[in-house]
């Protein structure tokens, strides 16, 4: 069993994760609007796997016999600027998702807690690539954003994305 702060700081992860979802929702509705139907799907990819993490944070409270209290969520904004400024909102997300997941690291390993930092390093990994995705996103929707037709293309590209459940964690 894990202790109650370690407990604490993975609910409140839980809807940490549950915010980016409907974060990542707000801004696939905002492409859609646009109709960037492909950018509209990778938000709504990235936003199915929050929810995927929220779950296995849930499954791994309940496997260690912690109590699971969900957390309110937030309303995310649904106002941008532009297609860059989602990008880079996106992006800052991820860095601050990291360092929440780094601190339920580093508070676990204080207290010993081998099971929960086992458990925890698929996160870290996910969030190496996760930021590594965003800060590319974040160049190439830069580099089009005034070209039409290259707007075009990397709509198309990102039309291809699909969701696809992770089972190793």
């Amino acid at each position: 069993m894990v202790s109650e702060k370690i407990a604490q700081l993975i609910n409140e992860q839980i809807a940490h994760e549950q915010y980016a979802a409907q974060y990542y929702l707000s801004m696939s509705a905002w492409f859609s609007s646009k109709d960037l139907d492909g950018i509209a799907n990778y938000f709504r990819v990235q936003s199915k796997e929050e929810l995927m993490h929220a779950d296995k944070m849930f499954d791994y409270l309940n496997d260690v016999g912690s109590n699971i209290i969900l957390g309110e969520i937030s309303k995310p904004p649904h106002e941008f600027e532009s297609a860059i400024d989602i990008f880079e909102k996106a992006l800052e997300h991820e860095k601050k998702v990291t360092k929440s997941i780094f601190n339920i690291v580093k508070n676990a390993n204080e207290e010993g807690d081998f099971a929960t930092t086992s458990f925890l390093q698929w996160f870290i990994n996910e969030q190496v690539e996760e930021e590594a995705s965003a800060s590319q996103l974040v160049t190439k929707i830069k580099m089009v954003s005034d070209n039409p037709s290259a707007l075009y293309l990397f709509d198309q590209e990102l039309a291809k994305r699909v969701f696809a459940p992770d089972t190793t964690a």
